[in-house]
């Protein structure tokens, strides 16, 4: 909770265990999806887990992936050289939402647009960085989202 009582996108979510549940139906299903399952053919079996930890700090839950993983400039590196597409970008975003619809995410519009707003952002960055080779050498911070405030998504 914010110091003006309003909740994080991350407690309105509720909060890792409702993330949790969103990577695992979603990356349970990537195996059968034409477009995705080849980028995923060798993906870690942790990888759902480090997902929901990354989309948890994002929405403003503890900086666990920050921690553990090495933060946003931990999260671009694993998209260089990747050259995704935009297909499969926007299959990851659709199937990404339908299955926030399955995994019973928060349906209201204000929850959904803040939702839909970083990972059409999100997703849009990782197929820019994907083309790349190397990244920049500067530390990318990690995004901050939250309801819809202006000022970008970076904390800071």
């Amino acid at each position: 909770m914010s110091d003006d009582g309003i909740p994080s996108l991350y407690a309105w979510a509720g909060g890792q265990p409702a993330l949790e549940r969103l990577t695992e139906i979603f990356y349970q299903r990537v195996p059968d999806d034409p477009l995705l399952a080849p980028l995923f053919a060798h993906m870690d079996a942790r990888h759902p887990h480090f997902v929901a930890l990354f989309l948890a700090e994002v929405f403003g839950g503890p900086a666990d992936y920050s921690q553990q993983r090495g933060g946003h400039q931990a999260m671009l590196a694993k998209h260089v050289g990747r050259h995704l597409n935009e297909a499969q970008r926007a299959r990851w975003m659709a199937l990404l939402l339908e299955c926030a619809d399955v995994a019973g995410l928060p349906d209201d519009p204000e929850f959904r647009s803040a939702f839909v707003g970083y990972v059409e952002w999100g997703t849009r960055l990782a197929v820019l960085n994907s083309q790349l080779e190397q990244l920049p050498g500067e530390q990318a911070p990690m995004p901050a989202w939250g309801w819809g405030e202006t000022g970008g998504p970076y904390r800071g």
